[in-house]
């Protein structure tokens, strides 16, 4: 007997007809002997509704009762998949995020603390399926708090860790993940199995798979990790702590990511002495926007130099203003910005052993006259800043360089 959590993502659960073969599913699972936690989001742009509806309600609103109205989406599909399994003879039952997880942070975008299991041990060690609405919590005040945007991974991770399961199945409208967007590259191959290390580069630099967090909690709790189709059986893609020597040996470079949430902002002609870079961007970090490639440029015979770094595109307008309220501090010449950029990256633990890989990353952008505006790496990654209008082409030939196409695998 195992003990495993399924999680089923807003697409898997748009509709009766959908939830009836998610129930199909987990019925298998528990017939099967398994002992099944079930964790589910909303139907399919539920989310996106209820969200419009608080800020119709209030634009300035809430962010508790923020909370209470966008948790809603879940708690409606946990209830239908409860009624429906026990519909199909599998004793069922539905209980709240806020039974089972503590939370604090932020209201709107809560991070998971602990997850209380009595109930669902309980429940589990008498048979019954455990049926748990993603994306919510209990904060400490007891008010009830949400994850942010795909924090129904991050429950279905936390609750696998806190009840020690021995995997958790993440289903979604994709059959695994694959080396790159097959949007972009229709010959991308799916991968057997990736490492966390892997997995959690790929999500932070615009792979939309699994949710970061997620990804983060797992590895930390060594939990191995499925990606898998709701809709059609396969094998999926693991997702492990280590590969084996093969698979390692087939996976030098895991994949290709792509990213057009990017903006670029240059100040020109700042001081080159210490200090000057954290006066740029501790004010970013104090209103919360995630700064992510730095290029800092001395030019020491003038004394200046130049700071270029990316921000979320959606944070562009924020970031200009928290900067040019601090102009006379700074002592900038000018502020400039470009949100036409994108972010091409290699993401492998080959590159850990063979700094080469590095090089023909750059060699193979620039032998199609792809300009580089800003590089950052790290241990397993290697990133581009490049112009958004050349990011498919990018992705198509790196794609192609490092051996990926699914015909040149096989």
């Amino acid at each position: 007997m195992a003990r495993i959590v399924m999680k089923f993502g807003g697409t898997s659960m748009a509709g009766i007809e959908r939830i009836l073969s998610v129930a199909g599913r987990v019925k298998r699972e528990a017939a099967a002997g398994n002992e099944v936690l079930v964790v589910v989001s909303a139907m399919a742009g539920e989310t996106d509704r209820l969200v419009q509806l608080c800020r119709e309600a209030a634009a300035l609103h809430d962010a508790r009762e923020y909370d209470v109205v966008v948790a809603s989406g879940e708690q409606v599909t946990a209830g239908l998949l409860a009624m429906t399994l026990q519909n199909m003879g599998v004793p069922a039952r539905s209980f709240m995020g806020w039974q089972l997880v503590r939370a604090s942070g932020v209201h709107g975008n809560a991070r998971v603390e602990a997850v209380e299991g009595a109930l669902l041990d309980e429940a589990l060690r008498g048979g019954t399926v455990a049926v748990i609405p993603g994306f919510q919590g209990v904060s400490d005040d007891g008010r009830l708090a949400t994850l942010g945007r795909g924090g129904s991974d991050t429950s279905a991770v936390a609750i696998a860790a806190g009840l020690s399961a021995d995997r958790c199945d993440i289903y979604t409208d994709v059959d695994g993940v694959y080396t790159t967007d097959p949007r972009i590259v229709p010959r991308a191959r799916k991968l057997d199995a990736i490492t966390f290390e892997e997995m959690l580069e790929l999500a932070g630099v615009g792979a939309k798979v699994l949710q970061t967090r997620s990804v983060g909690l797992a590895m930390r709790a060594n939990l191995p990790l499925r990606v898998l189709s709701a809709f059609e059986d396969g094998p999926g893609t693991r997702i492990v702590a280590e590969l084996s020597g093969a698979e390692m040996e087939h996976n030098r470079i895991a994949g290709i990511a792509a990213d057009r949430n990017e903006a670029r902002v240059t100040l020109t002609a700042i001081a080159d002495q210490p200090g000057t870079v954290a006066a740029v961007i501790s004010p970013l970090a104090e209103a919360g926007i995630l700064v992510d490639m730095i290029v800092h440029a001395a030019t020491p015979d003038r004394g200046s130099s130049d700071l270029t770094f990316t921000v979320p595109r959606a944070s562009l307008a924020q970031a200009m203003a928290v900067i040019e309220q601090r102009r006379a501090a700074i002592a900038y010449a000018d502020l400039i910005h470009d949100d036409a950029v994108a972010k091409v990256s290699i993401v492998g633990v080959g590159i850990r052993s063979n700094p080469a890989l590095a090089a023909k990353m750059f060699e193979t952008l620039a032998e199609r006259s792809i300009n580089l505006l800003a590089v950052s790496s790290s241990e397993i990654k290697v990133s581009a800043l490049i112009a958004e209008a050349e990011l498919d082409l990018a992705v198509r030939v790196l794609h192609s360089a490092f051996g990926l196409d699914a015909e040149q695998a096989a």
